[in-house]
């Protein structure tokens, strides 16, 4: 909205834009806007239509509408787009593993919509794996190729890959970027393997079985993260301070 208001030159816009993504590099939807407004005739006008696309994320329906009735639901952490599509549904069960300490967090909300949920250890996330009917992981950043998730969803995914639930990754608006993005991310937020202090996880594609989109819920998994935003080669250069 801010940029919205904005009726700066190309070059100024090209370096707002670059600073925008390096203070916050781990939020997909951010290099999604930004890749939009660099490559918009109009980058006023495109700002607030962007926006209302945020505002009002398609995703959040196609997947509470493709969720099976009645269905019980593995997560992890608090995932946004996973989590609102759940609050659209009464009639789930969800069960909830914690990612940096916001599980309980996530349950308050769902208990304020009168969802069933309740917590489970790490220790026990093979059963409740095998216990639900899907497990629902939430997208950072995507591409057909390389997919990153909050912390622990990997995990999760594994575990029920192990046991043959399905994994449906909630793509949410700004999350299908094109290929150099979702590198540049990792490159600078998932560097340090050698750390535990890390909040992304990389993601094996092989173990998503649906992505939950704009577009619906598909089992074509390549297809269905294909970018949604073009590719704006300005914002993969560091910008001069």
């Amino acid at each position: 909205m801010a940029l919205g208001t904005m009726r700066v030159d190309p070059p100024n816009l090209v370096i707002a834009c670059r600073r925008i993504v390096e203070r916050h590099l781990e939020l997909g939807p951010m290099w999604w806007l930004c890749s939009h407004l660099l490559t918009s005739q109009d980058p006023s006008e495109a700002a607030w239509r962007l926006v209302d696309e945020i505002d009002d994320d398609a995703a959040e329906r196609q997947i509470a509408t493709a969720l099976p009735d009645g269905a019980t639901v593995l997560t992890i952490g608090w995932p946004e787009t996973a989590g609102a599509a759940l609050m659209h549904r009464g009639d789930v069960r969800v069960l909830c593993a914690d990612s940096c300490h916001r599980a309980s967090s996530f349950m308050q909300r769902l208990e304020r919509f009168e969802i069933e949920c309740e917590p489970v250890p790490s220790e026990s996330l093979a059963r409740a794996a095998t216990c639900a009917d899907l497990v629902l992981v939430e997208a950072v950043a995507a591409s057909p190729v390389r997919v990153l998730a909050p912390v622990g969803s990997h995990v999760v995914a594994a575990v029920a890959a192990s046991v043959g639930t399905p994994v449906w990754l909630a793509a949410g608006v700004g999350r299908r970027l094109p290929q150099q993005y979702v590198e540049a991310i990792a490159a600078r937020v998932v560097v340090d393997t050698a750390s535990w202090d890390l909040d992304i996880d990389d993601l094996p594609v092989g173990l998503i079985t649906h992505v939950g989109s704009a577009e619906g819920v598909s089992d074509q998994v390549g297809v269905a993260l294909r970018a949604d935003c073009p590719c704006a080669p300005e914002l993969l250069r560091t910008s001069p301070f």
